[in-house]
């Protein structure tokens, strides 16, 4: 028996060798257990979790949606799917009120303002009711937000609701405080208005670098303006890349408007991103632009390059920063609530609350008196906020007025405001919700021209 068996002692000996000690020699290693796999998430999930990130920013964090829209879409590497996390929270900011009717409707019990159930819900029911997508891709696509969660629930309320034919109103309705505000300070006609406004995107308005430029057609309702209905990807429109012009609203083009041509010294304040810089640099005017941010300054040097104008660039807070000299012309484009440019930016609703308002108010008071000693006797001074807000316009210039008696309101002369927008009896520019609303409506903008007394 030995024999027979020499020829295999020692292939039996080496694999007795190579078997694990705590495991004997007739075991054999056990293969760990594979993990079960998680099924693939529908494609498209990542842009619905970007457009989640976008609204947790803006409804919980108080973050405006373009700031927050590098970090929320860090994950998404096509532009477009970038693109389409912006445009499904904007949507859905520009709706909510109507949305979350629409869920409180079928609903047992009202869901929390911050659930993540009603925060896909309303992803859901904004791509589906507003912007077209499919309603199965438009659930799929969100259930996986709410993994772990009442995906159950979720499901169940957007088919209850698809079921039953659930419609958006033609005329979206405003956020209660804010149909509130307005209401006192505009009325009903203003609200009614404004509400139209917020149902859509306004059209694109571009500023001509030179009036006689013909690149671009389109409807213009101002000398060197041209208005675009669907224009498409900006930077793909005939001229961008020769700096033939820039994108500016129609009303924020009226503050250098008012300026007019020079050839002198002119200050623009809290500046960027710069399209009243290159509306005063075009115009002739020897232009010192200051903006308080970095990134943004950064942006107006690329749209002075862009254009080919030029002007001195300076970062510095306009509240430590000083000129070397008075100026002829001053613009002090103020920060503000923003609350006048909610048809294209529709966050600015829900993040300008009465606090907001009020310490922009106070800070402008501040930028406006310290601005004042910048004019040079005789000179212009300009202040502007694209703002709806009567604190942040009408009741500035009033406390100002009160207390520098060495200005004046300079009234728009004829012709020098677009057809359409007309000057208040006091000589200020007021733009309103229904302001040109038959072409397409303008932001909002309050501007009041101020003439210095000469020494």
């Amino acid at each position: 028996m030995r024999g027979a068996f020499r020829h295999l002692r020692y292939p039996i000996l080496l694999a007795i060798w190579l078997v694990p000690r705590h495991m004997g020699v007739m075991t054999t290693r056990a293969k760990p257990p594979r993990p079960p796999r998680r099924p693939a998430l529908p494609l498209g999930t990542a842009t619905r979790r970007a457009a989640l990130r976008l609204l947790d920013a803006v409804l919980r964090r108080g973050e405006a949606l373009e700031a927050a829209l590098p970090a929320a879409t860090r994950d998404l590497v096509s532009p477009p799917d970038r693109g389409l996390a912006h445009a499904i929270a904007a949507e859905t900011l520009r709706r909510l009120p109507d949305l979350d009717a629409l869920i409180d409707s079928a609903t047992r019990q009202i869901l929390p303002e911050d659930a993540k159930a009603r925060m896909a819900l309303r992803i859901a029911l904004a791509q589906a009711l507003a912007l077209g997508t499919p309603p199965h891709a438009a659930i799929a696509t969100v259930l996986p937000l709410v993994d772990g969660g009442p995906r159950r629930l979720v499901h169940g309320v957007f088919g209850t609701l698809m079921r039953g034919g659930a419609a958006l109103p033609e005329t979206p309705t405003l956020l209660v405080p804010v149909a509130e505000r307005w209401r006192e300070a505009w009325g009903e006609e203003v609200v009614a208005a404004a509400s139209r406004a917020i149902a859509a995107p306004p059209p694109l308005d571009v500023t001509l670098r030179d009036p006689a430029w013909s690149g671009l057609e389109g409807e213009s309702l101002a000398p060197g303006h041209v208005r675009l209905v669907d224009a498409g990807p900006v930077p793909e429109l005939p001229g961008y890349d020769a700096g033939a012009w820039w994108v500016q609203d129609l009303a924020a083009s009226l503050p250098a408007r008012l300026i007019g041509s020079g050839a002198g010294q002119a200050l623009d304040l809290c500046a960027a991103p710069g399209g009243k810089t290159l509306q005063l640099a075009a115009a002739g005017w020897q232009v010192t632009a200051v903006d308080a941010s970095k990134s943004r300054a950064a942006r107006l040097n690329e749209n002075l390059a862009r254009t080919g104008l030029s002007a001195d660039v300076v970062v510095g807070d306009v509240l430590d920063w000083a000129p070397d000299a008075p100026a002829e012309a001053v613009l002090v484009d103020a920060p503000c609530s923003a609350t006048g440019i909610f048809r294209r930016h529709p966050d600015v609703l829900h993040r300008a609350h009465d606090g907001v308002i009020a310490e922009m108010a106070e800070l402008q008071g501040r930028i406006l008196a310290r601005a004042a000693d910048w004019v040079r006797p005789g000179g212009l001074l300009v202040y502007a906020t694209c703002s709806l807000e009567p604190a942040e316009g009408e009741a500035q210039l009033a406390q100002f007025l009160g207390q520098r008696g060495d200005f004046a309101v300079m009234p728009p002369a004829p012709g020098e405001l677009p057809a359409g927008i007309a000057a208040h009896p006091d000589g200020y520019v007021r733009t309103l919700p229904g302001t040109v609303e038959a072409t397409g409506g303008c932001d909002g903008f309050f501007v009041a021209r101020l003439r210095r007394a000469s020494a």
